[in-house]
């Protein structure tokens, strides 16, 4: 197998990296059979930066109709109680640097799926620090600790180095494929209800 590299790139509050979440975890069991020696990373790449005013009414409509589609399309489950129960603000990088503290203890995965299910079935926010603190509690994170990192500059300047360095991909949106194979980088087309579609072009690439 040729030298490579897979990038998944993500926003842990992005509604369609929710929507694809079965598809890709099944696509990357097969690829870590197949091809353990493959290196799968997991990068940020950022969708809303910190904002603490409230998420205007259109694009409230705009996510409401997004989550309906996703229901729609993939059966995916929402809870449409998160707009009448929480202030919506368009800020996702609290989560992104939850999910950036997390991965430094081997937790990446973990913290995504803990905050998408605080997001989409429980109706919290994770835009606010405190649902972060406590889902990382949850995880066996030390929650003064994880505060104190997740507020600091260094943590802050560790996310917007890894989001300018996913968007130098060759991305089209979140979530998004690359495969990065002797130094060419491959966008590799989704497919959010069969993960074969993808597992075709890498190994058509890996074997080329």
């Amino acid at each position: 197998m040729n030298l490579a590299n897979l990038y998944y790139v993500y926003d842990p509050m992005c509604s369609w990296c929710w929507g694809y979440r079965p598809t890709w975890l099944a696509l990357q069991s097969k690829l870590q059979i197949t091809y353990p020696e493959l290196n799968i990373e997991y990068r940020l790449g950022g969708l809303a930066p910190d904002s603490d005013e409230p998420m205007p009414d259109d694009m409230q409509h705009f996510l409401q109709r997004t989550w309906l589609q996703i229901a729609e399309q993939l059966d995916t489950q929402f809870n449409f109680d998160f707009w009448q129960n929480c202030q919506p603000r368009r800020s996702t990088y609290p989560a992104c640097r939850a999910a950036l503290l997390a991965r430094d203890v081997g937790l990446e995965q973990e913290m995504i799926l803990a905050i998408q299910q605080a997001y989409y079935l429980e109706a919290k926010n994770p835009s606010d620090t405190e649902i972060l603190v406590t889902l990382a509690g949850e995880l066996g994170l030390d929650e003064t600790l994880f505060t104190k990192a997740l507020l600091s500059e260094t943590t802050k300047v560790k996310l917007d180095e890894e989001v300018s360095r996913s968007r130098h991909l060759p991305i089209e949106g979140f979530p998004s494929l690359v495969l990065l194979v002797n130094g060419e980088f491959f966008l590799i087309e989704l497919d959010y209800q069969n993960w074969q579609t993808s597992y075709k072009q890498i190994r058509a690439l890996l074997t080329d």
